[in-house]
């Protein structure tokens, strides 16, 4: 049976820095890959002072997207930074729309991705993104049994021991018995950094992360739920 995964995400590069190696590793497989941004990153470092940061980054994240063999893209069209109770009920809504679309008429196997419930770290879009991707899927999976589970994607405690408060709120990272399922997708290493490097206005925190990460940075870490 084919398998359809929505990775549904706040901004252009979550993705690509968050589970970007399960998420090539499921296409790799076979797995039909659906993304979803919330925002096109308005709000995000704009190190070349690009007069329309969002029209590059939407720019970056559908090449990203290209690369990394996605079926479909879909931009929901929210400002960076300003995502509320409000537009969560309505992202819910337009996520149920789209998924609906995809998988009318098919013999198919639903899952969704996004980020920690916390928000990984601690960016409210974050939280309203992966609130509104578990809306949805709970609501569409209430009548139809082709959805099957979601998968958050969290940093373990070993690689954020302690909460971080450099920027905003984030919470220490996950113990080992909160995690559900670690994929190793280390064999892609190479098409993970190049697909990080596609989103170049945000060079810097891939750079961060690459070099933080090392060769690991294909090993990507979830909680399940079902």
């Amino acid at each position: 049976m084919k398998k359809l995964l929505f990775g549904i995400f706040a901004h252009p590069d979550d993705e690509a820095f968050g589970p970007g190696g399960a998420l090539i590793k499921a296409v790799h497989e076979g797995v039909e890959l659906h993304l979803i941004t919330l925002t096109l990153g308005q709000n995000g470092t704009n190190p070349d002072n690009a007069p329309d940061l969002g029209t590059v980054r939407r720019e970056e994240w559908l090449k990203s997207g290209q690369m990394m063999g996605a079926t479909s893209q879909h931009e929901l069209g929210y400002i960076d930074g300003r995502l509320c109770n409000i537009e969560m009920l309505e992202i819910a809504e337009k996520i149920q729309q789209i998924v609906h679309e995809a998988i009318t008429d098919r013999d198919v196997e639903v899952e969704f991705m996004g980020f920690d419930l916390n928000g990984l770290t601690g960016h409210i879009d974050h939280i309203v993104a992966t609130r509104a991707l578990c809306l949805a899927f709970y609501r569409l999976r209430q009548n139809d049994s082709r959805f099957i589970r979601i998968r958050l994607f969290c940093l373990p405690a070993e690689q954020n021991p302690h909460v971080n408060t450099d920027w905003i709120y984030m919470e220490a990272g996950r113990a080992p018995e909160q995690i559900d399922e670690t994929i190793d997708a280390r064999e892609y290493h190479d098409q993970i950094i190049q697909i990080m490097h596609a989103h170049h206005s945000q060079r810097g925190d891939a750079e961060t992360q690459i070099h933080a990460l090392g060769r690991d940075i294909g090993i990507n870490h979830f909680m399940i739920r079902s």
